[in-house]
C-alpha cells in the first residue's frame, strides 16, 4: 500500500475530529495555557508531515514513513522548527537542561538517573514548573520524571517509605524513581508519574487518591493499562476538572513525558493495533528500504522497526485525544502546546540502535509550537536545544522579566513570533555534549571532539561532519583536511563551553585545540 494511501486511513481510524459543543472549562483568565508534550526517544522525522513538499526540503535526509495525523496537524497550524537538537542524547541529561534552562554543570545531571548514581535535578534550581507556579498557574506534570536520585526507599511492595532502613532499602525500579512530594518536585500543584519503561504495566504514583484508586501519595498504584492511554485518560479528566484537580480561573502549565516509542520494542511493549493497521506485512512485506529509509541504516539492526513506528503512531493517536478536549473546551487555540522529544533514535542508522551518540539520528529532535492566538503558521529553521525551551516558553507567556538570570538558554520567542525578525540573532552553533565528547551543530556542520576514555587528559577522535553534502554522514573529515572551517567550528566550540560554564572551559581542555575566548 502506497504511503499516501496509509495516511488516509490513519485520518480515518485515528481521527480526533470530535464535533461536540466546546465546553467551557476554564474562565477568568486570557493568559495563554502551557503544554508541553515530548514522547521519550522520538525522532525529528518520524512524523508524516515532512513527507509532504513544503516540509521535505527542510529535511536532512529522508523521513519516515509513518502515520501522525494528530503531529501533522500541529504541524500545519503551528510553526515547525526546522533545527530542534537535544544538546545531550540522553534521557536524565536532556530533561535536567529542559527543566531548568542550564546546562549539566549547573543543573546537577550529567548522566542517567539509575542505580549507583548520584545524578538528581538540584532542588534549589527554579525549574519551569517553578517558574509558572509563581506566576499564578495551575502546574500539572504527567508521565515519566527521570530526574530524581535513585535511592532504596521503598518497602518490598513499591510503596516510598523515605528510609533505606527496614521496611525500607529497596528499588522500584533500576531506572528511574519516584518523586516524593517536596522540593524534588519543583512547584507541581498536580503530579501523575509513571515509571519504568514496561508500557503495559506503568508504575504510577500520584498526589490525586481519586486517579490512582484512592492510594496515597507514594503507595504504588498498577493500573495495568497502555501508558499513553492511561496518561491520556487522565489528563482529559484533569482538563474537565471532575474532582476539583485545579483552578479554573487560572492558566494551566502542564507537561506530559510519554514513555513510547522508547524500547523496549517488543510485542508485549507495543501497540498492535497501530502495528497491523499501518506496519504489518500487509503494508511493509518484509523489513527493507521501503520501512528503514534512511540511507545509512543497516536493516538487520533496525529489525524492531514495525515496533518503533506503531508506538509512535500509538502516542500520535493519544495525543490527539488531549488535544481533541482542549479544542471542546474552547481552550486550544490560547493554549501553548509545544511538541518535542528528549532526543531521537538510530534505528540501525551506523549500525546502532537508541542514543547517546552525536550523530543525527540521535540528536535530531521534533520541535513544534502551536498557539492560533499569538503565532502565524509557518516554519522557522532555527537551531534550538533544550535550555532555549524554558525562557522561549516564558518569553511567548510575557514572562521575559521573570525569567532567572542564571538561566543559560536563550529566549528565541521573537524568532518564532517572525521568523524573518532582525531584532534578535538566530544562534550559530548549538553545544553538543556526550559523557566523553563535547561538539557544537551549526546549519551545516557537525564538530566532535573526543577524549580518550581511557585516559582522559588524552585527545581522542576529532572529525567534522558535512551535513549538507553528506547528510547521512558517512564520512568524517579529519580537522586538517577543512582548516578554515575547523578553525571557526572549534571557536564556537570555545565559546558554547564558556557560555555552558563547562567543566571543559573551567580547565581549558584540550586548549592547544580548542579556540577559547580569551576573557
Amino acid at each position: 500500500m502506497k504511503f499516501e494511501n496509509i495516511v488516509l486511513t490513519a485520518l480515518a481510524v485515528l481521527s480526533v475530529g470530535c464535533q461536540s459543543q466546546k465546553k467551557n472549562v476554564q474562565s477568568g483568565t486570557d493568559k495563554p495555557n502551557i503544554l508541553i508534550i515530548f514522547p521519550d526517544q522520538l525522532r525529528r522525522y518520524s512524523a508524516g508531515f515532512w513527507s509532504e513538499p513544503e516540509y521535505k526540503k527542510h529535511v536532512i535526509g529522508k523521513p519516515d514513513p509513518v502515520v501522525t495525523p494528530n503531529i501533522d496537524k500541529l504541524a500545519k497550524n503551528g510553526v515547525v522548527v526546522t533545527q530542534g537538537i537535544s544538546n545531550f542524547p540522553l534521557c536524565s541529561p536532556y530533561r535536567g537542561m529542559l527543566m531548568s534552562g542550564m546546562y549539566p554543570e549547573q543543573n546537577g545531571i550529567w548522566n542517567n538517573c539509575i542505580k549507583g548514581r548520584k545524578e538528581n535535578l538540584k532542588d534549589d534550581v527554579q525549574a519551569i514548573t517553578d517558574l509558572f507556579y509563581n506566576a499564578g498557574y495551575n502546574t500539572a506534570y504527567f508521565g515519566k520524571t527521570h530526574w530524581h536520585i535513585t535511592e532504596p526507599l521503598f518497602d518490598t511492595k513499591g510503596n516510598y517509605v523515605g528510609t533505606d532502613k527496614e521496611p525500607g532499602g529497596h528499588y522500584v525500579n533500576t531506572y528511574d524513581t519516584y518523586v516524593p512530594k517536596g522540593r524534588a518536585r519543583h512547584g507541581i500543584e498536580y503530579f501523575y508519574q509513571s515509571v519504568k519503561d514496561d508500557h503495559y504495566n506503568p508504575h504510577i504514583y500520584s498526589n490525586d487518591p481519586g486517579a490512582i484508586e484512592g492510594k496515597k501519595d507514594g503507595e504504588l498504584h498498577l493500573p495495568k493499562v497502555f501508558s499513553p492511554k492511561n496518561e491520556a485518560s487522565k489528563i482529559v479528566d484533569y482538563l474537565r476538572n471532575t474532582r476539583g484537580q485545579r483552578d479554573t480561573k487560572k492558566p494551566f502549565c502542564m507537561m506530559w513525558a510519554l514513555n513510547p516509542p522508547h524500547s523496549p520494542w517488543d510485542n508485549d511493549n507495543t501497540d498492535m493495533e497501530a502495528m497491523h493497521a499501518f506496519y504489518d506485512t500487509d503494508k511493509f512485506p518484509k523489513i527493507d528500504h521501503s520501512l528503514v529509509v534512511r540511507d545509512n541504516a543497516s536493516l538487520e539492526v533496525a529489525k524492531y522497526a514495525r515496533n518503533y513506528f506503531a508506538n509512535v503512531t500509538s502516542t500520535d493517536k493519544y495525543m490527539g485525544q488531549v488535544l481533541d478536549e482542549l479544542e471542546k473546551m474552547g481552550v486550544l487555540d490560547n493554549t501553548i502546546v509545544i511538541f518535542s522529544s528528549d532526543h531521537g533514535e538510530m534505528l540501525g542508522s551506523h549500525e546502532d540502535e537508541g542514543k547517546n551518540v552525536i550523530e543525527m539520528e540521535a540528536m535530531a529532535i521534533p520541535f513544534i509550537v502551536h498557539w492560533p492566538k499569538g503565532l502565524k503558521k509557518g516554519i522557522a529553521d532555527v537551531l534550538i536545544g533544550a535550555p532555549d525551551v524554558l525562557p522561549t516558553v516564558m518569553g511567548l507567556a510575557g514572562l521575559e522579566s521573570k525569567i532567572p538570570t542564571e538561566v543559560q538558554g536563550l529566549n528565541l520567542a521573537e524568532l518564532l513570533i517572525n521568523p524573518t525578525t532582525t531584532k534578535i540573532k538566530k544562534p550559530e552553533s548549538l553545544l553538543l555534549m556526550l559523557s566523553h565528547s563535547r561538539g557544537v551543530l551549526t546549519d551545516r556542520y557537525t564538530l566532535c571532539v573526543n577524549e580518550n576514555k581511557k585516559a582522559t587528559k588524552e585527545l581522542g577522535d576529532t572529525f567534522i561532519y558535512d551535513n549538507l553534502k553528506d547528510p547521512y554522514q558517512f564520512t568524517k573529515i579529519s580537522l586538517d583536511k577543512e582548516p578554515e572551517v575547523a578553525k571557526m567550528l572549534l571557536s564556537q566550540l570555545g565559546q558554547r563551553l564558556k557560555q555552558a560554564n563547562d567543566p571543559w572551559y573551567k580547565t581549558k581542555k584540550f586548549n592547544d585545540l580548542i579556540l577559547y575566548p580569551k576573557n
